[in-house]
């Protein structure tokens, strides 16, 4: 899998078109995420390719909400973004906002990983250390059980990505929280460098 541009080009792309820190955070934190995921599941040469569509996920977001992952492909041109990258992008809003479904297992783990990362992240600003890497896996599973806390973010589709990658739950969870806690003070000392 072979990107096409640099990171220093989505990055200014991201910039582009997304202006707050939620937003961009949120996109640091599934590109750190989906690099985590490349390197122990064993697709290390393609983790530039996975960490970048983690990055440009939701480049349409916030300036286009009702047309996600529709506006996602003319923004990602404007870099030269190939068809298979466009189509990894697309697909982890399968059944939410658009038609691509999710093929390759990185586009399985991206739909599965990127709504996790929410309810993780929200479940680390609760806490007093507001940090994940002191979260146990029992916490984390307390508040998925929890449909009032972190409402916003689907335990459904959370439960569709763990079938679609033949994963246990549990085996989701753990390792979204070990690959969060992992980059958290990456993706702060990024945030920082922003001026974020």
């Amino acid at each position: 899998m072979q990107v096409s541009f640099t990171r220093e080009q989505a990055m200014g792309l991201l910039r582009k078109y997304n202006e707050e820190a939620f937003h961009l955070q949120h996109a640091l934190t599934v590109e750190a995420v989906m690099r985590h995921f490349a390197e122990t599941l064993g697709y290390t040469e393609d983790a530039d390719f996975w960490a970048l569509v983690g990055l440009l996920h939701d480049v349409d977001f916030e300036g286009w909400p009702e047309e996600h992952c529709k506006k996602a492909p003319e923004l990602l041109a404007e870099i030269g973004a190939g068809e298979d990258f466009v189509h990894a992008v697309c697909a982890h809003g399968y059944g939410i906002c658009c038609d691509v479904a999710p093929e390759h297992e990185m586009e399985k783990v991206l739909f599965a990983a990127d709504e996790l990362t929410g309810l993780i992240g929200a479940a680390a600003r609760m806490r007093p250390s507001k940090s994940c890497t002191d979260m146990e896996l029992s916490s984390l599973k307390k508040k998925f059980k929890d449909k009032k806390f972190a409402a916003g973010c689907s335990r459904d589709v959370i439960r569709e990505g763990a079938e679609r990658l033949g994963w246990e739950l549990d085996v989701l969870l753990e390792r979204t929280l070990q690959a969060m806690a992992a980059t958290e003070e990456i993706i702060a000392n990024e945030m920082v460098e922003l001026g974020l």
